[in-house]
């Protein structure tokens, strides 16, 4: 199995927050009838800016999104630039203009904070998938079922925690009410990034070692580990969440095609796991575009529907 690390992806979204794309209408009076223009003729008029989609580093199921509406913004004539960082830059990215579009905003709890902060600065255009949840997962055939079991046995499993990005709402919800709720202070709780908890949790499942883990649904983990989530009696993960497109103010106006599309954008467990599994399971490499065309090749039903 292949486990990815993302540096140089990273520092090119960090570099992306620095410039700022100048973005031109997509009609000359931005009227109402402008919104069926056709995306070709306005970049065969020179009209069409660029498109950028600001992605969450490691947050698998917005990477996948984000590259196969890149693949099919650029079939309908659209310009498309992506940046990867850690949510906080995106965010601030999005608020500052400097990123157009994200399709991983977590609410109504993991990236509240997010919102608070940014929120005069988005635009919200709809949930793309409804049951997310955030996790606490160890190996399936691990002694124990439930967080409540986890502080009396930390000493099976290193007395580890092993998390994702210090600055991710996972990583936020972990410290401030899974640890002090179900008395986890004992153990180290370990942030670094997503491929490098990946990585551990490959060791241990190789070893034959107990390991747990921040994670969260929908993740192909699930599909590449023999691994089970903690159960959460006292909800201090949080309910299902939704995972909501957001834009930048006036990408509406600006982009009212696009957007379109993205407000009527829905995924169910089946596709967007298929898409997953074709970008990070069985291929190895990070030039997904190929990999994409394939699958939208293989789903083209589905695709036709969101372009409509």
């Amino acid at each position: 199995m292949r486990l990815r690390t993302r540096q140089h992806q990273i520092a090119a979204g960090l570099a992306a927050l620095g410039l700022t794309l100048g973005l031109a209408a997509c009609s000359g009076d931005g009227d109402a009838s402008s919104a069926g223009t056709d995306a070709s003729d306005r970049l065969d008029n020179g009209d069409l800016s660029s498109i950028s989609i600001g992605i969450h580093s490691g947050w698998d199921e917005g990477i996948a999104v984000s590259h196969l509406f890149t693949v099919m913004l650029e079939d309908e004539g659209y310009e498309v630039e992506t940046g990867e960082a850690e949510a906080g830059l995106v965010y601030a990215g999005l608020a500052g203009g400097d990123y157009d579009v994200n399709f991983d905003m977590w609410l109504p709890s993991t990236h509240s904070d997010y919102l608070a902060r940014y929120g005069d600065d988005l635009e919200q255009l709809g949930v793309w998938y409804d049951d997310a949840k955030l996790t606490i997962a160890v190996n399936e055939d691990a002694p124990i079922d439930s967080l409540t079991e986890l502080a009396a046995n930390a000493d099976l499993f290193g007395n580890r925690l092993v998390g994702i990005e210090s600055g991710s709402g996972l990583v936020t919800v972990t410290q401030n009410a899974v640890i002090p709720g179900y008395g986890l202070e004992g153990m180290q709780f370990v942030t670094s990034s997503t491929p490098a908890m990946l990585t551990e949790l490959q060791a241990a499942t190789d070893a034959g070692r107990d390991v747990a883990v921040t994670l969260w649904r929908p993740h192909w983990a699930y599909n590449a580990f023999p691994i089970k989530d903690l159960e959460d009696p006292d909800g201090l993960l949080g309910d299902a969440e939704g995972i909501h497109t957001i834009t930048s103010t006036g990408f509406a106006d600006e982009f009212p095609e696009v957007s379109a599309w993205l407000e009527a954008f829905r995924m169910d467990n089946e596709l967007l796991y298929s898409l997953e599994d074709a970008m990070f399971g069985s291929y190895d490499g990070d030039d997904y575009g190929p990999v994409v065309e394939k699958w939208i090749a293989d789903n083209k039903d589905y695709v036709d529907t969101l372009t409509r």
